[in-house]
């Protein structure tokens, strides 16, 4: 692989900051970063724009998810399964991500952020206040699945992750979209370092690179967090909907070959 120049690196830093702060607010940094490591790497191979991915987006959801679990104190009761299997499936994800092809995925995902976009903006009423679905056992077998799930897309591909955290917290288990945030930053923290330690044992990771995003996505992440926790519940889901419209575009242009 050629070594990026000075420049590009720059440019790859600030790709990272802003993927930190929109995966602060509503997840989906992966969309913005994913890309612009192609574009800064363009001879690396595919588990290794994954793997340097990774570990940049790690540094700053470690960030974003100490400030929204020191302000928002999600319920463990929930967030600890959504964890644990999240991490169960992200490991079994990066376990195949090379054998599973990117155009696979794209037209799927392309659909499904359509449905979420479409479903979220048609119910202004969505998300404003926790009113949960499920209790008990439910519960927990709802947080369970949806971790392993979600797990396992991000540890096989990955972008729009944190946004597919939120959607189905909010839309299938009844949280307000601040909290679905909170838990969601805590999920995406477990598939990130599930996926990193394949990554890392397969030596995988481009470091230098990996930690000049990962400073930046660091200060993204921060600023993202404390900015969402400000503005509260309706500000996540006005940014949730222009993200996920902004994804469909990209995406959509990806699948119809308008950017290539």
């Amino acid at each position: 692989m050629d070594d990026p120049s000075a420049t590009v690196l720059a440019l790859l830093g600030l790709a990272a900051l802003a993927a930190g702060f929109v995966d602060a607010v509503v997840g989906g940094g992966g969309l913005i970063q994913l890309p612009a490591l192609l574009l800064g790497m363009p001879s690396a191979a595919p588990v290794e724009i994954l793997a340097t991915n990774k570990v940049a987006s790690i540094c700053g959801t470690s960030v974003s998810a100490s400030t929204y679990y020191r302000r928002i104190r999600p319920d463990p009761r929930t967030f600890l399964p959504l964890m644990a299997l999240a991490f169960l499936g992200s490991a079994a994800g990066a376990a195949v991500a090379s054998r599973i092809p990117r155009d696979l995925f794209e037209p799927i995902v392309l659909v499904v952020l359509v449905v979420v976009g479409a479903y979220v903006l048609l119910k202004p009423e969505l998300g404003e206040r926790t009113a949960l679905r499920f209790q008990g056992h439910r519960h927990l077998a709802a947080a369970m699945l949806t971790g392993l799930v979600i797990g396992f897309y991000d540890g096989a591909l990955g972008p729009g992750t944190g946004s597919f955290f939120v959607f189905t917290l909010v839309g299938l288990m009844g949280y307000s979209f601040l909290e679905a945030s909170a838990k969601a930053r805590l999920a995406n923290w477990a598939t990130n370092l599930a996926a990193i330690l394949v990554f890392v044992a397969h030596d995988a990771v481009v470091w230098y690179v990996a930690l000049v995003m990962g400073a930046c996505n660091v200060v993204g992440g921060y600023v993202g967090a404390r900015t969402a926790v400000h503005h509260g519940t309706r500000f996540v889901r006005v940014f949730f909907i222009v993200v996920v419209s902004a994804f469909i575009v990209r995406i959509g242009g990806e699948v119809l070959g308008l950017w290539s």
